[in-house]
């Protein structure tokens, strides 16, 4: 089977989080916690992993301690899609702040769920309603894709439950940067690895997850107008900027 082909079918007929795959990007002069890693794959051996090029490493993406205006505990994830914002709320006001990538996925859930599983270079398998309605496409992964540079799920993912069922709904690393930022045809939250990874290591199992609705986001955010570079921005900062010298 070859790998490469069938992989980017994928990207256009994947439900639920199962995301679009990209080739990586090579490595560039980012440094600190976005520098290059070696890291141990699913068997022990050794993944490089390219550093992110500082072109995708906006104000936005960036991850960075801000101030928290929501009402979440401390402890507490909280995902926004339509800001494409993740916020790992912290003491005494403040979360750190994280870019993320949203798939069409990454909107079909709000509400609040628990992270019940937690993997390292994790694999992927489609359900069996996909295997039965798409056999052509599905049939030769039933088996599953392991997990590695070649999945699309990057270096680490969460797994959403509630009421102690899967919700179908994934954070997880992405091969593919560039699209930190950006909305996506197919998968659900993305990071960039290197902010997975460490998201991985400082949350337990059992750690309550709030994703925002629409309206959350609004209150809380504030108007996003998307940009020509599929990034977004600020209403208030593009009407600024827009507004005629006085």
């Amino acid at each position: 089977m070859r790998l490469a082909p069938l992989m980017l079918a994928l990207g256009l007929g994947l439900a639920a989080c199962a995301p679009t795959p990209q080739a990586p990007t090579s490595p560039n002069a980012a440094t600190g916690v976005y520098g290059a890693r070696t890291d141990s794959g699913p068997n022990g051996e050794p993944i490089e992993i390219n550093a992110v090029r500082p072109a995708y490493l906006t104000e936005e993406n960036t991850r960075q301690r801000v101030a928290y205006n929501g009402s979440d505990a401390p402890g507490t994830i909280v995902v926004d899609p339509y800001a494409r914002f993740l916020y790992h709320v912290l003491e005494g006001g403040e979360a750190m702040r994280f870019g993320i990538a949203v798939g069409q996925a990454g909107k079909n859930f709000q509400g609040t769920a628990t992270i019940n599983r937690k993997q390292a270079w994790p694999s992927w398998t489609p359900t069996a309603n996909m295997v039965r309605t798409q056999p052509e496409l599905y049939g030769p992964l039933k088996g599953g894709l392991k997990g590695g540079v070649d999945n699309p799920l990057g270096s680490r993912a969460l797994y959403l439950y509630k009421g102690g069922r899967d919700t179908m709904y994934r954070i997880h690393g992405t091969m593919d940067p560039s699209s930190v930022g950006k909305a996506t045809s197919a998968g659900c939250i993305r990071l960039f690895n290197q902010d997975i990874m460490d998201l991985f290591d400082e949350i337990p199992n059992g750690t309550r997850v709030k994703v925002r609705s629409r309206a959350e986001s609004l209150a809380l955010e504030g108007q996003m107008i998307e940009q020509p570079n599929g990034y977004l921005a600020r209403a208030s900062s593009v009407q600024t900027a827009a507004a005629p010298a006085q």
